[in-house]
């Protein structure tokens, strides 16, 4: 895959032909182009609007199911479809927006945008191995390199010690605060969400950030959600990617989770092993995503989508929601799982972990020292390509078959779905509600799978093609 050893940074005006062995010979075909389709499909036009009609109706369905029915996704059906409530009668019953719970969220945000914007990393000075501060992006479409202010686990660490420091020393609010207005501080999430989508659309009309990299496709339900704008951004700093991507939602992710437990703890007078490994294994994985924040920078989020609804309202609303259910469900139904089912589930969540770490670490070592390094005590073999942007120039780039790399195409999402699977598995197997995270994560990254190689074939051109034919497997060695 593209993302996994694009190590190319030098940019030549030379045609050339790559070998796998990493040496060029003279060639005349002209590279692929880099970049999103320019034109929309129908059934890519029947999927943008059926996302951007449903997709708020689902998260409200599984919030409403656990706030009336105990988190059951059958019964509210049964008893729609046997006429013993109403739509009218669900509405009637659900939290209705606050502004209380306004005034929270507006806190949260303008919190999160100050640390983001405020306050220069310092951990990176400090903490051996992390990379903070100012760091370099990927080359956009339209070759730019453009430089963003990492300073996630600095901002995670604050806001962390901030509750901390509230829940066992100041009480300037319960713990329980987020659980308690989970429902209206959804309606101020979509309100966010809807806000800078709309924003952001508007803006790539009007006053773009970089023109060059804006996509214009002509259909404006795909360009609303998919986005116009390649990187949009309010002055020199404030990247509406990189701040809704990371900040405010995946810091929330944790305090989510943590009022959850205070909940649990509230209501029954104890918390169950299941809440502890749904936060632990939850927590890593938000962590990890905060300690290589600088290498999320080269991921497909960055390198390749555009800013959108996609991406602006299902940071704010999609992934707060949905991403924590495993919690939530667990504060109406407390688990207390048997030390075998403990101990297997947080197995299997670690060597999920490992796999999607080491894969991810092996292409960020190889990417950063151009292949020149090692992988698993050889050197890797790689297949170097060609690629032309926006503006003319052809680059090289390298996809490397050694590794993880060499065994399956996306063996990262291999260990991410493993992931996912035990945050459901912690649950027990008395609700289907708790097992959606597994679905969607299995739908999103095989679509983004295909979507990623699609992508990728028209870069690389017939380079890609000798890269499959290196590496067959795209999730499951010898099956997928």
């Amino acid at each position: 895959m593209e993302t996994n050893g694009t190590a190319g940074m030098e940019a030549t005006r030379r045609r050339t032909q790559p070998s796998t062995n990493g040496k060029t010979s003279e060639q005349s075909e002209e590279p692929a182009q880099w970049g999103r389709a320019w034109e929309v499909d129908w059934f890519s036009l029947i999927s943008v609007i059926g996302l951007l009609c449903f997709a708020p109706f689902i998260v409200f369905y599984f919030v409403m199911a656990c706030d009336q029915y105990q988190c059951s996704i059958s019964q509210p059906l049964f008893e729609l479809l046997r006429g013993e409530t109403s739509l009218l009668s669900i509405w009637a019953r659900t939290a209705s927006f606050t502004w209380s719970a306004a005034k929270i969220y507006a806190i949260w945000v303008a919190f999160q945008a100050f640390l983001y914007m405020c306050v220069p990393d310092i951990t990176h000075k400090f903490i051996p191995g992390y990379v903070g501060g100012v760091q370099d992006g990927a080359l956009t479409p339209a070759g730019l390199v453009n430089k963003y202010q990492i300073n996630g686990l600095q901002c995670w660490l604050i806001t962390h010690a901030l509750w901390y420091a509230n829940a066992n020393f100041f009480h300037w609010f319960s713990p329980t605060i987020i659980f308690d207005n989970w429902i209206p501080l959804m309606w101020c999430a979509n309100i966010l969400g809807y806000a800078v989508a709309t924003f952001a659309f508007i803006k790539a009309y009007l006053f773009p950030t970089n023109s060059e990299d804006c996509k214009f496709t002509g259909n404006l339900f795909y360009d609303y959600m998919m986005g116009i704008e390649f990187n949009p951004r309010i002055g020199e700093w404030f990247d509406f990617k990189l701040f809704f991507n990371g900040r405010p939602g995946i810091v929330a992710w944790t305090l989510i989770n943590l009022s959850y437990m205070a909940k649990q703890q509230e209501l029954y007078g104890h918390v169950t092993n299941s809440m502890i490994l749904v936060n632990v294994l939850q927590a890593i994985y938000v962590l990890d995503f905060f300690w290589n924040e600088a290498w999320y920078l080269k991921t497909i989020d960055i390198c390749h989508d555009h800013f959108g609804w996609y991406l602006g309202w299902g940071d704010c609303v999609w992934l707060p929601y949905l991403y924590t259910l495993q919690g939530l469900y667990l504060v109406y139904h407390p688990v207390q799982l048997s030390d075998a089912h403990a101990l297997a589930v947080l197995l299997f969540g670690l060597v999920g972990y490992y796999i999607f770490r080491s894969t991810n670490h092996q292409k960020d070592l190889f990417r950063r020292t151009e292949g020149s390094c090692s992988i698993w005590g050889r050197k890797p073999t790689f297949i170097e390509c060609l690629y032309r942007s926006a503006d003319g120039v052809i680059h090289r780039s390298k996809l490397m078959t050694s590794g993880f790399w060499g065994v399956a195409r996306h063996l990262n999402y291999t260990g991410d779905l493993m992931g996912s699977l035990a945050y459901c598995a912690a649950c027990g197997f008395g609700h289907m509600l708790p097992y959606f995270y597994i679905v969607y994560m299995t739908i999103l990254l095989v679509h983004r799978c295909v979507r990623d190689e699609h992508r990728c074939s028209s870069k690389y051109g017939k380079d890609w093609k000798r890269y499959t034919d290196a590496v067959p497997y795209r999730l499951i060695p010898g099956v997928f």
